[in-house]
């Protein structure tokens, strides 16, 4: 009776605010700011204010909530999703913006007095807020906050602190209307509702981009332009109406290695290959509003908001609120190490929330775990993460939120933290979450944060009962369930060949190395024949002799966010390569050596300590600011190592400091591939194989031709500590971020088109305008039934979005490679599947395009290629794909556990999509990625505990009918939905959409379709 009740109240307030709605015509636009989406550097200072004020919140958000007068089988909590917008916010710019709270210069940036967050005047949307009563003044402060100690409730005190920042924001946009008292009561009762999985909406104050996932978004804007003109509204209404950073960092390739002068010619290359891609992004520049665009050169995106970016604690309008965003980079989650709420979405999903969309989420299970104890001296974070990675996939958190406490907590240095947060990803959480304590006060001190501002942080946090306090009893939170880690216990370690999560110590590298030749192809196997094992295979390097085996190492890359962040593993590495040259330790030649830091005071504390000239000696010289080996973006290797490695069927193996590792990501010729500390990184590039037992066996031979060993060049912990300590200085962020602010020569020179709808070249390879939009009916589709399917793809588990949609290099004989070179591309200029992704001719081709994928269908054969049923013909996966699609037939996908696991990455959500993928039905999904199918209007479907298509019997030759209503009303998320082959056999599956609003996004045809019906309503 009482869910009745509520059903009818929550139909009468919709009824009430529809037909409030109907009554009102002529309402303005919301297109009210005074600001821009403009781009960092493409003038030479900050002098004027980019200041925007969203005057028409309240406007839009009615227009919205008219336009779903139809939809009221929704309830008020449709209604509220689809008007609701999280109280537009004025642009929130980083440090150099004297209008937005920032003390700036003419020469840009933040000052040795800015402030760590902008003032953002906010709008409070919708009606009277039921707890104004909470608002409170800061001791001390004019400012006021949503007090959590004054709503009085018992249960507020034992709510893991990451649940705090979800009902800190619940009760502050409370309106009855978009944020019911329901939903802040859902939170306070987290304890008893969030095993219910209930939903709540969420609105996050920021969303943060980087270029590789940033240029679909901004395609997608772009096209929405175009889409809503054609059905007759303004295309102005295609503005971010919330804050968005977008940041350059996954352009950059390592074409040049191991040479002094491969930063700018790298540079030179990323601006000629990109030249078209990044003159797009400044053209959005001028054409958008509410976007700041970091140029390249600047750093990685997850390092740059923790450096520079993050608030902790906004101060808008005089009101104090906890920092939190997405960000369309599953690494997002880095920015929990600072007590930021944060994490990963797909593109498609980020392109709602700019535009007005907040987000409905289910309550998450928090995971607490207890850290004690101290890490002994040698060990690493990577070493730590490796460990917390592997206890966390073992437990299993897909969907949940990670909370570290204890006294070990207080232990780990910020930068440790934002390690651990950001493997979140790899360990299958949502958030690795660090509530804020005196480590994160000293961090922003460090990172040259105004003095005034970590103090107001400190003040708004202890009073709202959101700070640690490490000097006082451990608080008695509750948890979902518990973990706990004694850091003593934690041992130098990798994770490897083939996943992050599959962790091997250092003292057992080799044997397991000897197993993993030894077993059967798969996730720790080769399957190399005993007597071919010892193999050697000699050829010659730039007319030299040299020699390659099973296990060496053709790749040594210092790279990602993972760990570049880090000073104390960046300073480890670089004590390891001055003792190695001190020792006479070199690197042999045809390593590909590369250091590739992800902001620039990297450059500087190693350049102040004196180290930088011992990682030249050692080939690990500065190849760039960005992603680059982690993302795949390793660059050629020589061509007579290629040559060794193909000719004698070598597993060569690359080792990298970063956070993924799926089979072809890193490199085509590279099946092995292990993630490792920096230290580590040049310790293996010195021995140059992995098939070593550090405790028995030399690194090599120095001087003299003496054994040096591995404790012979480790650094201690102290040794490290007095190295950071003299080294890294708050003036080193404050020049760094002041100089990106300028731009660099090469961007700040590059001609972008002007207006405000973009002009598409049909013939450019890079942006094309995507078919998503063009012929969209002005009414939603509906559910649409699949009949006779056929199975295009039959997985195992662990299928990545690697593998959905590679980032890497396009293969010359792959469909996307014959796309380009009909339209007389040259192979060198062929640039990534990454650097491609505004082309949706590309991306459609590049989908199932790893070269490691595996299928049933081939029985063994690994490859990018599938079997036609009908037709028992084996082709590419795009040629299959189009043959089905031309011929008007529908397919779907059978997968095992963990589909879609990896990078936030849209396209594979969006090339299935293309491809006519009507359904995905696997054991379990990756969280990002199920939301991207739902977003694209793929029905994702599990199969039943315990079965799958091998226990059924399935063998993807069959043809499939997937039950599912076409009555949107008879639609409940997770229902059960009967599959039917054309040989007898059914089965029953869970619908994987999980709320309401995504079967709204459904019957729209997915999420965008969705909006932008919204925008246009008359």
């Amino acid at each position: 009776m009482e869910a009745v009740v509520t059903s009818v109240r929550r139909c009468r307030r919709l009824m009430i605010a529809a037909g409030a709605c109907a009554s009102r015509v002529g309402m303005k636009e919301c297109s009210a700011y005074c600001g821009g989406f403009r781009s960092l550097g493409s003038f030479s200072g900050w002098g004027s204010p980019m200041v925007g004020r969203a005057h028409a919140a309240v406007s839009i958000a009615r227009q919205l909530q008219r336009a779903l007068a139809p939809c009221d089988f929704l309830g008020a909590r449709l209604c509220r999703s689809a008007s609701s917008f999280s109280a537009f916010h004025d642009r929130i710019h980083p440090p150099g913006l004297a209008a937005c709270g920032w003390i700036s210069n003419q020469s840009g940036g933040r000052t040795a007095g800015a402030p760590v967050g902008a003032n953002q005047s906010r709008k409070m949307s919708g009606g009277k807020n039921p707890f104004s009563k909470l608002v409170t003044d800061l001791a001390g402060s004019k400012s006021k906050y949503y007090s959590l100690v004054k709503f009085g409730d018992k249960r507020i005190d034992t709510l893991p602190y990451s649940i705090r920042i979800l009902l800190e924001s619940a009760i502050r946009n409370c309106d009855d209307f978009q944020v019911l008292k329901a939903d802040v009561e859902k939170i306070v009762d987290w304890e008893k509702t969030s095993p219910k999985q209930v939903e709540i909406p969420f609105k996050p104050a920021r969303v943060i981009l980087q270029d590789f996932t940033g240029v679909p978004c901004v395609v997608d804007l772009a096209a929405m332009r175009d889409a809503i003109t054609r059905l007759g509204g303004d295309p102005n209404k295609i503005n971010p109406l919330v804050p968005v950073d977008l940041v350059i960092d996954h352009s950059v390739q390592v074409d040049v290695a191991r040479s002094a002068n491969a930063l700018q010619s790298n540079m030179e290359l990323e601006f000629s290959r990109n030249k078209e891609r990044f003159a797009f992004l400044k053209w959005g520049s001028t054409a958008f509003k509410n976007m700041l665009v970091v140029p390249p050169g600047s750093g990685i995106v997850h390092q740059v908001n923790l450096e520079y970016l993050g608030r902790v604690v906004f101060n808008s309008g005089g009101f104090l609120y906890p920092d939190s965003l997405v960000g369309t980079d599953s690494h997002t989650t880095m920015i929990d190490g600072l007590g930021v709420a944060g994490w990963g979405v797909g593109g498609i999903e980020a392109e709602a929330v700019m535009l007005g969309q907040p987000m409905s989420m289910v309550l998450p299970l928090v995971v607490g775990f207890k850290l004690t104890g101290k890490m002994k001296t040698g060990v690493t974070a990577t070493d730590l993460v490796l460990t917390v990675t592997q206890m966390l996939r073992k437990h299993g958190v897909v969907g949940k939120f990670v909370e570290f406490y204890g006294k070990g907590m207080a232990e780990l240095s910020l930068a440790d933290r934002a390690t651990i947060a950001n493997m979140a990803p790899e360990y299958g959480a949502t958030m690795g979450f660090f509530p804020v304590d005196k480590v994160t006060l000293d961090y922003l001190t460090l990172t040259g944060r105004d003095a005034n501002k970590v103090k107001e942080i400190e003040g708004y946090l202890r009073a709202n009962n959101m700070f640690i306090d490490h000097s006082k009893p451990v608080p008695d939170n509750k948890y979902s369930s518990n973990l706990e880690l004694n850091l003593d216990t934690v041992e130098p370690c990798m994770s490897g060949p083939k996943r992050p999560h599959d962790r091997v110590t250092i003292r057992e590298m080799k044997k397991d190395w000897h197993d993993c030749l030894n077993n059967k192809v798969g996730f720790k196997g080769f399957a190399i024949p005993k007597d071919k094992q010892g193999k050697v295979a000699k050829f010659t390097f730039e007319g030299k002799p040299a020699e390659m085996r099973h296990g060496s190492v053709v790749i040594a890359a210092i790279t990602s966010c993972t760990n570049t962040s880090n000073p104390s593993v960046m300073l480890g590495a670089g004590l390891v390569a001055k003792k190695a040259s001190d020792l006479g330790l070199e690197v042999k030649p045809w390593v590909k050596t590369s250091l590739a830091p992800g902001s620039g005071v990297v450059t500087l504390y190693l350049a102040k300590s004196g180290l930088t000239k011992y990682m030249d000696q050692q080939g690990f010289s500065v190849v760039g600011y960005g992603c680059t080996t982690c993302i795949g973006n390793s660059g050629e290797l020589h061509e007579d190592v290629s040559k060794a490695i193909t000719d004698n069927d070598i597993v060569a193996a690359a080792v990298l400091s970063g956070n993924r590792n799926f089979e072809g990501r890193v490199h085509p010729l590279t099946r092995a591939n292990y993630l490792a500390s920096p230290p580590l990184v040049v310790a293996y590039a010195l021995a140059g194989t992995v098939d070593i037992d550090f405790a028995k066996e030399p690194v090599g031979k120095g001087k003299g031709g003496k054994d040096v060993f591995l404790k012979d060049i480790w650094p201690s912990s102290d040794e490290i500590a007095k190295v950071v300590q003299t080294s890294v200085l708050p003036d080193m962020f404050r020049s760094t971020y002041q100089a990106i602010t300028k731009g660099n020569k090469m961007w700040n020179s590059l001609a972008a088109p002007s207006g405000s709808q973009y002009a598409w070249d049909p013939k450019s390879t890079y942006v094309h305008e995507p078919p998503f939009f063009q012929d969209m009916p002005k009414n939603p589709p509906g559910g649409k039934p699949v009949k006779d399917a056929y199975c295009l793809l039959n997985f195992g588990d662990s299928i990545t979005t690697d593998h959905i949609s590679p980032a890497g290099n396009i293969n010359k004989d792959s469909p996307a490679a014959k796309f380009l070179m009909d339209r007389g591309v040259q192979r060198k200029d062929f640039n990534s599947y990454g650097s491609r992704r505004g082309n949706d001719e590309i991306m459609a081709r590049g989908t199932f395009a790893n070269i490691r994928i595996v299928n049933k269908f081939l029985e063994g054969e690994v490859g990018p290629k599938t079997i036609h049923v009908p037709s028992k013909e084996k082709l590419f996966i795009f040629d299959a794909a189009k043959k089905y699609k031309d011929a008007g037939q529908d397919t779907i996908i059978l997968a095992g556990a963990e589909y879609g696991s990896g990078s936030s990455r849209d396209w594979a959500a969006k090339g299935p999509y293309l491809q006519g993928v009507k359904a995905v039905i696997s054991k379990s999904f990756e969280r990002i990625h199920r939301s991207n199918l739902v977003g694209m209007g793929l029905i994702p479907l599990c199969f039943k505990q315990g079965e799958d298509a091998d226990s059924l019997g399935l063998t993807g030759f069959e043809k499939y009918t997937i039950e599912m209503p076409t009555d949107m009303k008879q639609i409940k998320p997770g229902m059960d939905v009967n599959v039917k082959t054309d040989n007898g056999k059914s089965f029953k599956c869970t619908l994987r959409f999980d709320t309401q609003v995504e079967l709204t996004y459904y019957q729209h045809g997915g999420i965008l379709h969705y909006v932008l019906r919204q925008l246009a309503a008359k």
